[in-house]
């Protein structure tokens, strides 16, 4: 279940649609790309419960990417 203080953008939809019609077009619905925004978030809370070894590596990867 998703939390409650986690809205979607009008923005986050758009580009996530974006990104299906480049890699899934035949299922690239304002539908589809809201149902994976949520599953993403879900499993990177989930990620973040079984793997947070893992997860902060990811996260420093990402800022060292950042500079």
């Amino acid at each position: 279940k998703l939390p409650d203080e986690y809205e979607l953008s009008e923005q986050d939809i758009d580009k996530m649609l974006n990104w299906l019609r480049i890699f899934d077009p035949d299922n690239a619905t304002p539908e589809q790309a809201i149902a994976f925004l949520i599953d993403l978030r879900v499993s990177i809370h989930e990620y973040a419960h079984i793997n947070p070894d893992k997860l902060e590596e990811l996260y420093k990867k990402f800022k060292s990417q950042q500079h």
